[in-house]
């Protein structure tokens, strides 16, 4: 029998776990994107000085990846023990890990200095940092998804998705400042440091809030059954086995759904960077700031689309976004050509909605594809894979493409290529809307859903 859904939390709860969540993920997409700003703008000539400016670019890009190749170990590690003794303990240190390694690139030494350590010491922070933001999303969307009822679960669970354009909001916003308010030579000099150490402040602004938080109760109910069948002498494999022996099809298509996202945000917002300035030798605050406009819408409709899903379906929301990304792959680049600061606003601004239409959906959609008992390793493990072989290499990729061609096309075709692969991946998939996240794998009965609404879903693929 399927265990009765814990009762929802009153609204005042569920908004403050729901605060607890966005402003954890706000700080540490803070700390995470002001990485790929400053590696865009400035550790090109700090940390890797070269005669070729595009080279220098991608030579940060390259520790800019790193951070990425770390996401799945701490998926992992944070997926083992988020599912076996809570989704807040992990958060918590999680949140600890990010701040420190960021504050602590804010006082590193460049390259004029110490040489190759310089770029040593960056990269090895720079793990820490994508370690800890391994296991930050999985807990900060399951804290929320497991909190609320089946009704509103796309829209309570899209407000931590919407803690990275946040983070990329406050990351380019007080780069954007200080590029406006100082020269060249002294933003190279110490005014990058800035925001780095201001991470310092933010973190232990995240911590006094998410401490408060309860526990999720769907997971202390998991927890006590997996104590009656270890009283009853029943084995249980760990998370992560469990993952790949019974949930390897559904961590598959976590990463096919976050494929085109992530590739698709990080050139609309890390490449974009390096296409305005280096290729049409713009500014470097207009580029910021087309970027923190189109943050700041995107940051208000991702709930939106989150809400939307909850009356069409994951499903179909997601494919407006990857199939509209697909299409705009081509019409962006021959905005940005135009030079036009207006022009360039509008075309962050719209790739970012339709990236919002994949985006908000998915940490729902993502919850309700695993078991609670292995639910934080799965949706780990599936969305940091994904990170690796689509959002660290995006910018690399791209530098590459157009240090090769000169020209924004192949960059297009890419683009496409990849939002494709997302449509694909979620026409194929079954709709997830009101799927009762108390299941835990340990009956075979199938799980319930609210037949009252699933079944109005629009009928896309199987």
């Amino acid at each position: 029998m399927v265990a009765a859904t814990p009762s929802p939390k009153p609204a005042g709860s569920i908004r403050r776990i729901v605060a607890a969540s966005l402003v954890g993920t706000t700080i540490e997409w803070y700390d995470f994107f002001l990485y790929g700003s400053a590696a865009a703008l400035v550790f090109n000539s700090l940390f890797f000085p070269s005669s070729d400016p595009l080279v220098g670019t991608l030579l940060a890009f390259l520790t800019y990846a790193v951070g990425f190749a770390a996401r799945p170990l701490g998926g992992i590690v944070f997926g083992h023990y988020g599912d076996k003794i809570g989704r807040k303990k992990l958060l918590v240190l999680s949140l600890l890990m990010m701040g420190g390694a960021t504050f602590a690139m804010g006082l590193l030494p460049t390259h004029a200095s110490i040489g190759v350590w310089a770029p040593i010491l960056l990269t090895l922070l720079r793990l820490v940092q994508g370690f800890a933001l391994g296991g930050e999303w999985g807990g900060a969307v399951l804290l929320v998804s497991e909190h609320g009822g089946d009704e509103r679960r796309g829209f309570w669970a899209s407000w931590p998705q919407s803690g990275a354009p946040g983070g990329n909001l406050l990351a380019t916003g007080v780069l954007a400042l200080l590029a406006a308010v100082q020269s060249d030579e002294a933003f190279l000099a110490w005014g990058w440091r800035v925001p780095f150490l201001l991470s310092g402040v933010l973190v232990m602004i995240g911590l006094w809030i998410r401490i408060s938080v309860e526990e999720s109760p769907v997971f202390l109910e998991a927890q006590r059954k997996s104590a009656e069948a270890a009283a009853q002498g029943k084995k249980e494999q760990p998370p992560v086995v469990e993952v790949f022996r019974k949930s390897w099809r559904e961590v598959l298509l976590a990463i096919g759904t976050r494929f085109g996202e992530n590739i698709s945000y990080y050139i609309l917002t890390a490449f974009l960077l390096v296409y305005v300035t280096v290729h049409l030798d713009m500014s470097r605050s207009d580029a910021l700031n087309a970027v923190l406009i189109g943050s700041a819408v995107h940051f208000v409709t991702i709930p939106l689309w989150g809400a939307l899903s909850d009356r069409l379906g994951r499903r179909p929301v997601t494919l407006i976004g990857a199939l509209g990304m697909a299409a705009w792959a081509f019409g962006f680049f021959a905005l940005l050509d135009t030079r036009s600061f207006s022009v360039i606003v509008l075309a962050v601004t719209l790739g970012l909605l339709l990236h919002g239409a994949m985006y908000g959906p998915q940490a729902a959609f993502i919850s309700e594809l695993f078991d609670t008992k292995v639910r934080y390793s799965g949706a780990s493990m599936g969305s940091q894979l994904a990170s690796i072989i689509g959002g660290a290499l995006a910018p690399l990729i791209a530098v590459e493409l157009l240090k090769d061609y000169e020209s924004s096309v192949p960059i297009s075709v890419y683009l496409c290529f990849a939002s494709l692969v997302t449509a694909v991946t979620v026409w194929v998939a079954k709709e997830t809307r009101g799927r009762d996240l108390t299941r835990d794998g340990r009956d075979q009965s199938v799980p319930a859903q609210r037949t009252s609404t699933v079944k109005d879903s629009v009928p896309l693929g199987r």
